[in-house]
């Protein structure tokens, strides 16, 4: 229906009157307000980004120097002949494979340089996998709340909330010292 203004002032003599409807469809802009409702989960999901930062450094310090070795071993197999000019264009060639693009500009025309394709490309994979299950692992354990280890003095059952007043079992008041 929000095109239909647009659509009626061009069929329709005199249905300048329409920019009033127009005007109406500024209102949609408003929608954007909706999404504060979600800013929770973006701060829950901000913090297991920077809970999770040192491991994704260390993981895309590997995946660089794994960059690096693949780029120049395909280097010295394909040669200049083949396309791989320098050890640079090479190293651009394995991120280009490794992170699954693979633009098609330089492929590798030897057995062992399709080989070595094959390996970059499995291996680009765990790209994807290895820090979208550091980040999961770090946002499930966002999401768990931290329990006591007493038990409750009633029917010695484990595992309350921290701030728990009675026992999620029996009912009972809890101790106030529990921690």
């Amino acid at each position: 229906f929000s095109i239909l203004p647009t659509y009626a002032s061009l069929l329709l003599p005199g249905s300048q009157y329409f920019i009033v409807i127009r005007v109406l469809r500024v209102l949609r802009v408003f929608r954007v307000f909706k999404l504060v409702q979600y800013m929770g989960e973006a701060s829950t999901l901000t913090r297991a980004l920077k809970a999770s930062r040192r491991k994704i450094i260390i993981f895309l310090m590997t995946i660089m120097t794994l960059v690096i070795i693949f780029g120049s071993l395909m280097y010295v197999i394909e040669g200049v002949k083949n396309g791989f000019t320098s050890i640079p264009r090479s190293i651009y060639w394995a991120i280009v494979t490794m992170t699954t693009v693979g633009y098609g500009d330089i492929s590798p025309k030897t057995n062992m340089g399709q080989v070595l394709a094959s390996i970059i490309m499995i291996l680009g994979y765990a790209i994807i996998a290895v820090p979208t299950g550091i980040v999961t692992s770090e946002l499930s354990r966002a999401g768990q709340k931290e329990v006591t280890t007493q038990a409750c003095p009633e029917c010695m059952a484990h595992g309350h909330d921290v701030d728990a007043v009675f026992c999620k079992f029996c009912s009972a008041r809890l101790n106030s010292d529990m921690s």
